[in-house]
């Protein structure tokens, strides 16, 4: 059956039908994960965008221009360091965000954890605040200092420093007159540039545009940028330089930005004031921009920015959840809950849900050597090293729960638990879980006995780590599920999702924080809780199970697929709301269904050794009889048969008595 040409008709020739494309169902991608925790800066209390003034500074007026919690996509440890900072805070996040990267994650998305007072102005109160130097705004006598905020809370803040440089660009101007001049119409000018004009005498003044029309040269068929000043000439102009802004930004611990070709009114198109409210990732403007301009003032030194502080210790559990957000809210909410607004996410872990313990000390200074002689003498006793301990950052007290006392150990598995009723109200990731430190066999299995969730892994026990940028130069216990969310992303980007992260090595991981026996493992493993060992060749991750206690859901990468595949129908096939329903259109479906089975099934994803054995789908008059059609109701039937993995491979040795040995699996 031919196709209706798709290309225009012309001169006789050969036109080649392109026909109908056609369409094929592509797995959507289930790599990414997303962490929660506390860090020393990074986003958080982002103004809401569209409730930004035309100026892009932040509008008093409106009833609510932050938001709390933001989730921001990283694709690297080092993308992570320039928003977020390194280890210097007391939070566990840095360590589980760099397992990630280490143990093969390519993206992640990272949520901060800041306090929500009940003073709205109080939001705002431990931001650095500082001047920029070379400018003032154009408000009373004097003219006001430039003044910006630090873009988030935290002393980090504290080392910013800010210049604005102005750049002079020369223009030839075609006809002059006291309140505006005519300039060539190839010039890039628009209401809200400053002009810099020089007049006979030698004098300078400068002139914001009020309009730039486009007009007819009288006399000529040529047009002409007509430019009117903010006010009357004060003599005869003999010179005219267009005046742009250049914004340097430095916050003293190696990140910068350049804000070139910047306006300086609030009527220019590159209104600095927007720049910084959109782009910046430094510093934001304050609110007393709003309608008014920037002047040149070399004056202007600026003053150091102070007033940062860092609030770890307000932090409270509350902090990371958000009660007044339901499920089907239009807007995501605040804490883990923003989450809601990120279809990307398909792994979620929350290293600072709870702080076990306080991190060790950060360490200074190194250790002397005995000197050397020449000659042979008797050794004199040397003092031991002093190594001095740098400053703690405040700890998290509000945070702090011991899991060997069985009220806290009880208050974490709540927490825990309410990480679980989130990931099964959107049923589109696995929260993966860390068993708490310190336990003993049978409270690890009392713990286990409150989660019944295939939306759910345990991981046990805590990996320790030694970072080479971390100034603490110890070994740190970091939660396990960072690790096996590497592993994860790593083994389903390379063999696909029906391949899970069992029997993988932990890259990076020094040590486990307490070994499992042989028979404690055992006890473990039935019970769906993921275990590390410690083996010669490194740290191993022994198996891939969920929380669930229904068998067919016991596998990590069954519920993984199914995930896979509701997810892949459901976005994928969005296009058919809007094709009538005939029996073309079921065709098309059952193929392009069949096609995303058959991949899975070359794939090993699962069980049967026929497609027919395997899975199949339905879409018929059966399904969808003719009262169905009328009401617009399109019915599919999808069934899937999937494989588990095998988990161990056995092999029994075998010495026999001569000396010989054989292997039997």
């Amino acid at each position: 059956m031919a196709s209706t040409l798709q290309v225009p008709l012309g001169a006789p020739g050969i036109y080649r039908d392109a026909g109908v494309p056609i369409r094929e169902l592509r797995e959507v991608r289930l790599d990414i994960a997303a962490f929660v925790g506390v860090a020393p800066r990074g986003p958080a209390r982002e103004p809401v965008l569209d409730r930004l003034s035309r100026n892009g500074a932040l509008d008093p007026r409106s009833e609510r221009t932050l938001r709390r919690s933001v989730p921001v996509a990283v694709e690297s440890f080092d993308e992570y360091r320039r928003l977020y900072g390194g280890f210097e805070g007391p939070g566990l996040l840095p360590y589980a965000v760099s397992a990630f990267f280490e143990n093969g994650g390519r993206r992640a998305y990272v949520v901060r954890i800041v306090h929500e007072y009940a003073d709205a102005t109080a939001n705002a109160a431990r931001v650095a605040v500082g001047e920029i130097a070379g400018a003032t705004l154009d408000i009373g006598t004097p003219p006001q200092p430039l003044r910006v905020r630090a873009r988030n809370e935290g002393s980090w803040g504290n080392t910013l420093r800010g210049a604005l440089e102005f750049v002079e660009r020369p223009l030839n101007a075609l006809a002059t007159r006291a309140t505006d001049a005519e300039f060539s119409e190839q010039e890039a000018l628009s209401a809200g540039a400053l002009m810099r004009v020089t007049l006979v005498d030698g004098s300078r003044a400068d002139h914001f545009l009020t309009s730039v029309q486009r007009v007819r040269r009288p006399g000529t068929a040529g047009m002409v940028l007509q430019a009117s000043f903010d006010r009357p000439l004060a003599g005869v102009p003999t010179e005219f330089a267009l005046v742009e802004g250049t914004l340097r930004l430095d916050d003293g611990q190696g990140r910068t930005e350049v804000h070139t070709a910047q306006g300086l009114s609030p009527e220019h198109p590159r209104w600095l004031g927007a720049t910084l409210a959109y782009d910046s990732q430094l510093v934001t403007p304050m609110e007393d921009w709003l309608e008014h301009r920037i002047l040149p003032d070399p004056e202007a030194t600026g003053t150091p920015f102070s007033g940062g502080e860092d609030a770890y210790e307000t932090l409270v559990p509350e902090d990371f959840f958000d009660a007044t957000w339901t499920p089907g809210d239009d807007e995501p909410g605040s804490g883990i809950t923003c989450l809601s607004g990120v279809n990307e996410v398909s792994l979620l872990v929350v290293p600072d849900l709870y702080s076990p313990e306080p991190l060790e000390p950060r360490i200074k200074g190194t250790e002397s050597t005995p000197g050397a002689s020449p000659e042979f003498v008797r050794c004199t006793p040397h003092a031991q090293p002093v190594i001095a301990e740098a400053p703690l950052p405040p700890d998290l007290e509000g945070l702090r729960l011991d899991p060997e006392n069985l009220s806290e150990r009880q208050e974490i598995q709540r927490r825990q638990l309410a990480l679980v009723e989130f990931a099964e109200v959107h049923r589109s990731f696995i929260v993966l879980l860390d068993v708490p430190p310190r336990l003993g066999t049978r409270q690890i299995l009392a713990w286990r006995a409150a989660f019944n969730s295939a939306y759910a892994a345990a991981y046990h026990p805590w990996l320790e780590v030694s970072e080479a940028g971390d100034a603490r130069d110890r070994l740190i216990s970091v939660p396990p599920s960072a690790f096996a969310a590497g592993m994860i992303a790593a083994r389903e980007r390379e063999a696909g999702v029906p391949h899970g992260p069992a029997n993988v090595l932990a890259r990076e991981a020094v040590d486990v924080a307490e070994a499992v026996s042989d028979p404690d493992h055992a006890q473990f493993h039935p019970a769906g809780i993921n275990v590390f060992l410690r083996e010669r060749d490194g740290v191993r991750l022994t198996a891939a199970r969920t929380l669930s206690r229904e068998p067919a859901w016991r596998q990590l990468s069954v519920r993984r697929l199914m995930i896979l595949l509701r997810l892949t129908l459901e976005r994928r096939l969005q296009w058919t709301v809007f094709e009538p329903h005939t029996r073309a259109l079921r065709a098309e479906i059952r193929r392009q269904i069949t096609g995303l089975l058959r991949r899975l099934f070359q794939a090993g994803a699962f069980a049967g050794a026929t497609e027919a054995e395997s899975f199949f789908v339905r879409c018929d008059e059966a399904l969808n009889p003719p009262a169905s059609v009328d009401a617009g109701r399109l019915v599919t039937l999808v069934g899937v048969a999937p494989s588990e993995p095998i988990e161990f491979i056995v092999l029994r040795i075998l010495r026999e008595g001569d000396g010989t040995l054989s292997l039997e699996d």
